[in-house]
């Protein structure tokens, strides 16, 4: 499966999908966050059972704020619709995973 762009349209139902979700909060001018992306990818390619969605903070900055935000990237792992957990700083790939699993 594919990144999905998340937006303020379409984030509830990424939210309430039933799948645990993944949202990789970013910007184009970010290096560290340019490090983490095909990290991402890669996970929503080889791990179809999780949701993976991409925020742009910069077009997206409601949601960078209903999730306070402060420095990217920045990962959230969402199940049955709640925040369970949050990341910031560019992370390897085995401790996305263990977010996702966890």
């Amino acid at each position: 499966m594919s990144v999905l762009n998340i937006n303020k349209n379409n984030f509830n139902s990424v939210k309430n999908s039933g799948k645990p979700v993944l949202l990789d909060f970013y910007a184009d001018w970010c290096a560290p966050c340019r490090m983490v992306s095909p990290i991402v990818e890669e996970i929503a390619e080889e791990h179809p059972q999780y949701l993976i969605g991409k925020i742009n903070i910069d077009r997206e900055p409601e949601l960078a704020q209903q999730f306070k935000i402060l420095s990217i990237p920045t990962l959230a792992v969402i199940k049955n619709g709640e925040l369970i957990s949050q990341s910031a700083g560019a992370r390897p790939k085995a401790d996305i995973l263990a977010m996702l699993e966890g």
